[in-house]
């Protein structure tokens, strides 16, 4: 078995990646009260949309470990 990362890997890495400093950073702003609130639906569905493709990937990276095993 070759030991690169297929694209589609890199891609699921990477947005994994890309949702959880997504959802770090909105945590944090809105701590801080660095919003507004008309801001707050759109916000919080993009951190919604983020911890969708946190639990897609963990659930892709899941499968993929029973069928190797």
């Amino acid at each position: 078995m070759e030991n690169k990362m297929s694209d589609q890997e890199q891609l699921n890495d990477l947005s994994n990646r890309v949702a959880r400093s997504t959802v770090a950073v909105i945590d944090t702003v809105v701590q801080r009260g660095g919003f507004k609130g008309e801001e707050l639906t759109t916000i919080g569905q993009l951190r919604d949309q983020a911890v969708q493709v946190i639990n897609m990937v963990e659930a892709a990276q899941s499968t993929e470990s029973e069928v190797e095993e």
